[in-house]
């Protein structure tokens, strides 16, 4: 057996207020489904916080249209911090977070309607994509992209997590995680100079180099829920990136990891130490997200941004009748029945 890497299962969102953060990603996002949640301590973080056992509240929310989650996340313990400096595009760590969506257009309309922060109007990328920028309450930028995957199609005018842009200080460095390890190995476009359509962005009329990639089929129990995805890495070429979490530690404000729902937890930890990105965080055997059980890791990418493994062993459908989703021994590769899958929506929040 092989690690088999089955999609994006979430992005990490540090936010002050959990709960009051998940309503408005509910109303403008639909994640409306209640993956799990759960208040502990962070006891296995201290590579990514120096040292320091945290208390925390997370969520994991999703949405039923097809993309990956948000994990919710927040600091109890302490007062999470915001960057100590201007972010911009380019700086090392997860800077934007993409949004599935069927119809740009359309979601732009309601997103006006609802008060959204919008960034941009809707804009072609270097290959006549449509999409558009947003912000969050919380100063978290979002993409809005052109997506025609669905997995059972809600009323929300996006699905969930289509990827993520990265900043890296040298593209080529990075692609040993996002192309080697995390095998988005297809390339879209690789593009240098300045972009109108970054215009709108911090620092987006500077000089960059934009490599957009994409995977082949994914395969696992989750495969067709979380669906396709992209990872854009973005490197300035006229200045030395600063690192968005720079004199912070994991869990604060923004963007905390990126996270992979994988099958083959020992078979990844070999093939991540043979190329020189070894665990930084292993639950070793099997982690208790309250309701949710698996086993988590992660690595470090050539910058330092957080990426996260989980191989999920259960998780619940109905959890006041002790109905629960039981993965392990199955066939890796294989996807669950979507009949299983699509319990989930019995977990949605309604408002």
């Amino acid at each position: 057996m092989k690690k088999n890497i089955v999609g994006i299962q979430q992005v990490g969102v540090g936010v002050v207020n959990a709960k009051e953060a998940w309503k408005w990603y509910r109303k403008v996002f639909g994640m409306d489904i209640n993956v799990f949640e759960d208040t502990a301590t962070a006891k296995l973080m201290k590579h990514y916080t120096n040292g320091q056992e945290c208390e925390r509240y997370a969520a994991l929310a999703m949405n039923m249209e097809g993309g990956g989650g948000f994990e919710i996340w927040q600091h109890t313990g302490r007062k999470p911090q915001a960057p100590v400096f201007d972010v911009r595009l380019g700086d090392t760590g997860i800077f934007i977070t993409k949004m599935k969506c069927r119809d740009v257009r359309k979601a732009y309309r309601e997103h006006q309607a609802l008060g959204v922060q919008l960034l941009s109007e809707p804009t072609s990328d270097p290959k006549g994509n449509l999409h558009y920028y947003l912000l969050d309450p919380y100063n978290n930028i979002f993409e809005v992209v052109a997506d025609s995957y669905v997995y059972r199609k809600e009323k929300s005018v996006t699905g969930g997590v289509a990827g993520v842009v990265i900043g890296v200080s040298d593209i080529e460095e990075a692609r040993k995680v996002y192309s080697g390890i995390l095998e988005y190995d297809q390339l879209v476009y690789d593009e240098s100079g300045q972009f109108a359509d970054f215009e709108a962005l911090p620092g987006g009329g500077e000089k960059y180099r934009r490599v957009l990639l994409k995977h082949k089929g994914r395969t696992g129990p989750f495969s067709k829920i979380l669906g396709p995805t992209q990872i854009e890495l973005v490197q300035a070429l006229d200045r030395k990136p600063d690192h968005i979490f720079r004199e912070r530690i994991w869990g604060e404000l923004g963007y905390i990891h990126l996270c992979f729902d994988i099958q083959g937890m020992e078979w990844l930890q070999k093939e991540c130490d043979e190329k020189g990105f070894a665990f930084t965080v292993n639950s070793a055997d099997s982690f208790d997200m309250g309701v949710a059980a698996g086993h988590f890791s992660y690595i470090s990418d050539p910058d330092g941004t957080p990426i996260e493994f989980v191989e999920t062993h259960k998780l619940p459908i109905v959890e006041k009748l002790g109905w629960y989703m039981n993965l392990k021994g199955r066939d890796p590769k294989k996807s669950l029945p979507n009949w299983m899958v699509k319990t989930l929506r019995f977990n949605r929040v309604k408002d």
